[in-house]
């Protein structure tokens, strides 16, 4: 519920929760006579020695930040939103933002502390596709059509090369969100799309399984295809092998309509050949690695060729413009032999090019805390990290659910079984909602319909400070520090910065703000923006919070109470991180350091000395944190 007359840095409201940041120690009084609480003095990484887990990004959708050029709304293309795809009322289609926004918009995104920029797709899309009734837009950029290119709602090579320019002339660096599992849906099966065969429209293909529909036998009548191919095996991914693969009818008949013929770049896409064109995925077992998703064309990624062309085309990427790491698409979908050779690859071609650090994470997305299916990715299939989904239940479970802080210790006990031990953990990009899933207050209004405006920020802000803290990646997504809630996942959490025309976006209560998604939202002095670039400032100016050692300090049995220090044992450096995401406050003592005696506070209010030789007492105010530093002589 949002409170009336709640106005960032104007409301007493506003004032208690960014008091409740920093115990409003050193507050100054701004030209309007506003206390501002001022950030920590954030030092500026020196870039030859700036690591992956240096970094604090941001996650954005280039169709709903900013629109930079309203020349570029409808992609050139005319004939209406269902040849164009642009309706800025409907959420499932273009609105109108664009690379030129993005690059206008810079100055806020550093303003908020970040170094890196996450883009989901920018290569040309399929405008429109969808069964009759249920078409939307390829706004979200998981459609490509030509892998070489960029699409034309959002702008061109050019503005995507002055974004990357700018970007990196302010220090900032770029990711780029690519696929490799599948292309748009331009591939169609007789079987199930041709109304000659079918009789009428069939919205579903059923997968179809290798043991019932081998590569050797055509599946409408049996007869032997593809003689000598041995299957697409890890021993069998070779060039000799898949020259015998020729005719692509095994589980269905695929083609291309004509008004599709030749529309994919590069042209070598076009060809049946390289997709398994075995049906749709159910996400289970085989058809997760070989069926199509929601439609769309899986390519095979055991064949040499299509490891050779995605090769091609990400190298490109990097050599044209000098991008800093990648984001993969739905990577649990792709065999991991493939993995094993373009991950390597990649990061080989980037130091190549003297792009050190490159960071390239995966999405492999699992539901709840399970961060053994996350770290297979890292040890079996060779990707250097993933996106840590297992930190994102965890943080839920904790300050959204209820549970107690030793299912969050639960999580960190786990960094040891991924590759490279506590080094890939640190690497992780941690985050709390994002376009897929929804975001983080969502999962709090659903939880709780009545939640004040005040504990929903409250809550949300608790959530960023171990998210900031804690070991990995900071990754926020974008609108968040803004206040936006959303009503669910996928489409509903991919609401527009820039004034929103669609009405399903626009009745939303955002937190802490009279704004609503139909207007600007760009307060650089919204209560949430201010408290993650605080978190920012702390986390930058502070080693140890990037690169520490991550120590359990207290793993409450029951109640939602989790303490831990971030250690560098070289430096003398010793941060204890509280975490209280009860209704009341908590007084704990924690183990310490034998040698960790003085303390000063980075966050809330801290005691000046330890208890005694190893232990420390942190006073927690209710859904808050409390950050302490001490510094000890090293031998």
């Amino acid at each position: 519920m949002r409170i009336p007359g709640f106005k960032a840095q104007s409301s007493f409201a506003a004032l208690l929760a960014v008091c409740a940041i920093s115990a409003c120690a050193g507050a100054v009084e701004d030209a309007a006579g506003v206390q501002v609480i001022p950030a920590a003095e954030a030092q500026p990484l020196v870039e030859e020695d700036r690591r992956i887990e240096d970094e604090i990004i941001y996650f954005v959708l280039p169709d709903r930040f900013e629109n930079g050029d309203t020349s570029n709304d409808r992609g050139g293309i005319e004939g209406g939103r269902l040849k164009d795809g642009y309706d800025p009322t409907d959420y499932g289609f273009y609105h109108g933002g664009d690379l030129k926004g993005l690059t206008q918009r810079l100055d806020y995104i550093q303003g908020l502390g970040m170094t890196a920029i996450w883009l989901t797709p920018i290569f040309e899309n399929n405008p429109v596709q969808g069964p009759e009734g249920q078409e939307s837009s390829g706004y979200h950029g998981y459609w490509i059509t030509d892998f070489t290119n960029v699409d034309p709602h959002i702008g061109t090579r050019e503005d995507f090369k002055a974004f990357v320019d700018a970007a990196h002339a302010r220090g900032m660096k770029v990711y780029m969100d690519i696929i490799t599992n599948h292309t748009a849906d331009i591939i169609a099966y007789r079987e199930c799309h041709d109304p000659e065969v079918t009789g009428g429209p069939i919205f579903r293909c059923e997968y179809r399984y290798i043991g019932d529909y081998p590569w050797t036998r055509r599946a409408s009548d049996g007869a032997a295809i593809n003689d000598g191919f041995l299957g697409d095996d890890g021993v069998h991914q070779t060039e000799e092998n898949f020259a015998n693969l020729e005719e692509a009818t095994w589980a269905y008949t695929p083609f291309v309509p004509d008004q599709f013929k030749g529309v994919k770049t590069p042209e070598w896409l076009n060809d049946p050949i390289y997709y398994h064109n075995r049906g749709d995925t159910d996400f289970i077992d085989e058809d997760s690695l070989y069926g199509d998703f929601a439609g769309l064309d899986d390519l095979n990624t055991a064949h040499p060729r299509v490891v050779e062309g995605m090769l091609d085309i990400y190298k490109d990427w990097i050599t044209r413009y000098n991008v800093d790491g990648f984001r993969i698409d739905t990577a649990k979908h792709v065999r991991d032999e493939f993995w094993q050779t373009f991950a390597p690859a990649i990061l080989e071609h980037a130091s190549d090019l003297g792009i050190d650090h490159f960071h390239m994470f995966g999405e492999v997305y699992v539901d709840g805390q399970k961060p053994q299916h996350l770290a297979r990715f890292t040890t079996e299939a060779g990707l250097p990290t993933v996106l840590d989904f297992a930190f994102q239940s965890s943080a839920q479970g904790l300050i959204v659910d209820g549970k107690p802080g030793l299912f969050m210790d639960e999580l960190y006990r786990a960094d040891v079984i991924y590759d490279k031990g506590a080094e890939t953990a640190r690497q992780l990009p941690t985050f709390l909602g994002n376009h897929d899933m929804g975001r983080f207050a969502g999962f709090l209004r659903a939880a709780d319909p009545d939640m004040s405006d005040d504990e929903m920020f409250a809550r949300v802000r608790l959530a960023n400070a171990l998210m900031f803290f804690g070991r990995g990646v900071p990754t926020i997504y974008y609108g968040d520090e803004q206040g936006f809630v959303s009503d669910g996942w996928d489409r509903l959490a991919r609401e527009n910065m820039f004034p929103s025309q669609t009405d399903l976006y626009n009745d939303n209560d955002l937190i802490a703000t009279d704004a609503t998604t139909a207007d600007s939202n760009f307060d650089m002095s919204h209560p949430l923006y201010l408290a993650i670039k605080s978190f920012a400032d702390i986390r930058s100016a502070e080693p140890a919070l990037r690169r520490g050692e991550q120590i359990t300090r207290l793993a409450h049995r029951e109640d939602s109470l989790f303490a831990f220090s971030r250690i560098d044992y070289d430096a003398g450096v010793e941060i204890v991180v509280a975490i209280n995401a009860e209704e009341e406050a908590r007084d704990i003592n924690v183990a310490v350091d034998g040698r960790a005696m003085t303390f000063s506070s980075l966050l809330g209010s801290c005691a000046v000395n330890a208890n005694a030789p190893g232990s420390y007492s942190v006073s927690v105010p209710a859904l808050d944190a409390v950050v302490c530093k001490s510094e000890f002589e090293v031998e």
